[in-house]
């Protein structure tokens, strides 16, 4: 029977260190709060200071004794998640629980990373393929769990193979499902490669289903100037409860998967109501386009190829 909780209770959290990427606001940062209000010590890596302090401001006016620091990351760089890493690993604290929350949803227009990769598949796939490299140790220390955040988009995308950085014709809702799949696969790989190598690492996947976050909101820096048709009408869904799910519809899901003691590693969790798009969250079948070992075992060659970091559970 698919396990399932209405609101999900987040454990005591007390000295536990969780690493929750893309929580300045957003769906990112009502997961913050709520892993904050458990007591958990938490590390918050952000892009943009300003939107950081704002969010530690907001967790801290909710819940004053709360744990919280702010780390500068810029997922599209790798040398940014590099430095991340060998700041948290000289620090030495283990790590027990990594949500790979962050991303970038559909510029207009194709855009690349510092290391020139499209944007989408360098922040919301190689950035955290980067980051559990560089914080595997860590990881292994406080026998940690992965919660990585894929997308209902996943459902009907594939990996583009043969041009992963859409260089030939880029369409930034394909692209962008394109990415999802490869955090699903890699997700659902990790947990394979731990187990069979004895790491003592869990990694889970979840979707958040459809609610009205701000990926699709205005965002100059990525060319949408405007909130976009589609998220205008998912708020108004949402408002009426019609059909999509709402801002504490998608932060169940991932509370479930990363605190849980009921989730398990491989598990794909995600809302259960009509078509999973809204409702408490539940496990459930991984999609068709996640289920492949081979494709799990190629995207991670790939990952590590285009990130230069070989993946172990010793060390970088």
């Amino acid at each position: 029977m698919p396990r399932t909780q209405p609101d999900p209770t987040v454990p005591d959290l007390t000295g536990r260190r969780v690493v929750v990427t893309g929580a300045s606001d957003g769906m990112g940062l009502r997961l913050a709060a709520r892993l904050a209000g458990a007591g958990a010590d938490l590390v918050l890596p952000v892009r943009n200071r300003a939107k950081g302090d704002a969010a530690v401001a907001s967790i801290r006016d909710e819940h004053p004794q709360a744990r919280v620091t702010l780390r500068e990351l810029d997922l599209a760089s790798l040398a940014s998640v590099a430095r991340l890493g060998e700041a948290l690993r000289a620090e030495g604290d283990p790590v027990h629980v990594l949500i790979a929350n962050a991303g970038v949803m559909a510029p207009p227009e194709r855009r690349t990373s510092p290391d020139g990769f499209e944007l989408q598949l360098a922040t919301n796939h190689l950035g955290h393929v980067a980051l559990v490299a560089h914080l595997m140790p860590l990881l292994v220390a406080g026998r940690g769990r992965v919660t990585s955040v894929t997308s209902v988009a996943a459902n009907r995308g594939t990996v583009r193979w043969d041009d992963l950085n859409w260089e030939r014709d880029y369409h930034p809702f394909r692209a962008y499902a394109s990415s999802k799949v490869a955090v699903g696969l890699f997700a659902l790989e990790l947990e394979r490669r731990s187990a069979a190598g004895g790491w003592g690492v869990t990694s889970n996947l979840v979707h958040p289903g459809v609610a009205p976050t701000n990926l699709l909101a205005a965002q100059p820096e990525l060319g949408r100037a405007e909130d976009s048709r589609e998220v205008r009408l998912i708020r108004a869904l949402s408002r009426r409860g019609i059909l999509v799910g709402t801002p504490e519809s998608a932060t169940g899901p991932a509370l479930l998967a990363a605190t849980s003691p009921e989730a398990v590693g491989g598990g794909f969790y995600g809302p259960r109501g009509l078509g999973h798009l809204g409702g408490p969250p539940a496990e459930q079948r991984p999609y068709r386009s996640l289920r492949s070992a081979e494709d799990g075992a190629r995207i991670w060659e790939v990952s590590e190829e285009m990130t230069g970091l070989a993946i172990s559970g010793t060390a970088v």
